[in-house]
């Protein structure tokens, strides 16, 4: 998912805890408009750094807080100085200052790394950080992380961005299975034909992706899962979308659209629970995040909600229908304080696991750790065992739920668009996958994407 999208997630996730923007200094992190963002030795002889990350949720923004604060009270070398950016404003202050040569020398990281490496934003993480800890990172989160065998990138975590939630109540009332997700689209268009003559007026089945953007970030791995790949082929020389498998995807979110089983106006983002609890939708499509939500403002839903993997394609063979999006932390390429940056780094993502268990288990298990000793510390916390959904993220959608891709945001954003306008009756599934061939194919030309395309 492209920063822009990340960003309206994370836009969401803020306004559900009521955020208000804290620690936005003036300028581009720095308190003194046109000081360098970047810090330095001070007169105690402590190497100052900057380390700017985005307003996330309550409990995430509390960590980032506390392990500043844990890390620089561990030793007495070096000054991390925090700086929280709300998300709608972090495009805008990266890039000023990115371009004004003052970005901070450290900060959070969204999506692909492929752009950042390809500009020279971002630092070898293999000439600060023990590459014994690199090594940690399990397999499923280094695609995220490396490129051409260079680490630039040190994640915090993955997240599922496609789970389907159900209300069991509302399912039972219908005579539908409250035990276990729908295996196929087949089965949840079935259980929708179930659900729609008990539900009251303004209730829907279901509550899914409904425009371009989300489409477009959102669907990566149920294209994989109808299509047996992405937007691209492997070489990036050409659309891959033109095929049954994108058009039988496209026609599913139709019939749920022209049935009636979701709203014609999306009553909350896909990113955000409310409709879900509201009781507004017996489905619900989400990140695995929304069960964090679920559990912190409406927590007599936690037992009556059903979790579990969103519904194959008939034909998928056990191919995933889901996507695994990350946030990263990155050193900027051009510090003058690599070495300090690299030691924070290492001792807040890669050192103790005990330093990250609160992030996961505040956030209520619905994040999945890189680090498998992560995952150990995390699982014996006393907590999971009142988190049954957290097994269900853990062991039965991440494992084998695909990165995001690392193409292009516009390539994903021309599928995102063909969809949508399929689903509502705008364009005919070729004239959608026509136009969206048109604009991927600008996309593959004007960015040279052969050049680039990644090295198996």
């Amino acid at each position: 998912m492209k920063t822009d999208t990340q960003r309206t997630r994370r836009v969401v996730m803020a306004a559900l805890g009521g955020i208000t923007a804290v620690g936005l200094l003036a300028g581009c992190g720095s308190s003194t408009p046109g000081q360098a963002a970047g810090g330095g030795g001070d007169s105690s002889g402590k190497t100052t750094i900057e380390f700017w990350h985005r307003t996330f949720t309550p409990p995430e923004n509390a960590w980032y807080k506390d392990i500043v604060k844990k890390f620089n009270a561990s030793q007495d070398k070096i000054v991390v100085k925090d700086t929280e950016i709300p998300a709608d404003a972090w495009d805008q202050k990266m890039k000023a200052a990115q371009a004004a040569g003052k970005a901070p020398d450290i900060y959070t990281h969204s999506g692909s790394i492929q752009d950042a490496v390809n500009a020279g934003q971002l630092y070898d993480l293999g000439k600060v950080v023990d590459k014994s800890k690199l090594g940690e990172i399990i397999d499923s989160a280094k695609s995220v992380s490396e490129i051409g065998g260079t680490y630039y990138a040190y994640p915090l975590l993955q997240e599922a961005q496609t789970v389907l939630f159900w209300n069991k109540d509302m399912l039972s009332k219908a005579g539908v299975d409250t035990d276990k997700a729908p295996a196929t689209w087949d089965d949840l268009l079935a259980d929708c034909a179930k659900i729609q003559p008990t539900l009251a007026q303004g209730q829907y089945c279901i509550s899914p992706s409904s425009d371009a953007i989300t489409f477009a970030w959102s669907t990566v791995g149920q294209q994989y899962n109808f299509a047996g790949h992405t937007a691209l082929t492997d070489d990036w020389k050409s659309p891959n979308i033109d095929n049954a498998g994108y058009r039988d995807l496209m026609s599913k979110y139709k019939e749920l659209w022209d049935k009636g089983y979701m709203p014609k106006q999306a009553l909350a983002a896909y990113v955000e629970g409310k409709d879900f609890g509201q009781k507004k939708v017996a489905f619900k499509v989400s990140g695995s995040w929304m069960m964090s939500e679920i559990g912190s403002d409406y927590p007599d839903l936690l037992t009556k909600t059903g979790i579990g993997a969103f519904p194959n394609a008939s034909n998928a063979d056990g191919r995933t229908a889901t996507t695994l999006g990350n946030f990263k932390w990155v050193i900027d390429a051009k510090t003058k304080n690599a070495e300090a940056a690299g030691k924070f780094l290492e001792w807040s993502l890669a050192g103790d696991p005990q330093n990250l268990v609160p992030f996961f288990v505040n956030t209520q298990f619905t994040k999945v750790p890189v680090r498998k000793s992560v995952q150990d510390a995390v699982a014996k916390d006393e907590a999971a065992a009142k988190a049954p959904w957290s097994t269900v993220i853990t062991n039965d959608i991440a494992p084998d739920a695909i990165s995001e891709p690392t193409y292009p945001w516009d390539v994903s954003l021309a599928v995102g668009t063909a969809m949508e306008s399929v689903m509502k009756g705008a364009a005919s599934p070729d004239d959608a996958i026509n136009t969206a061939n048109a604009a991927i194919q600008k996309v593959i030309q004007s960015q040279d994407l052969p050049s680039k395309a990644p090295k198996k």
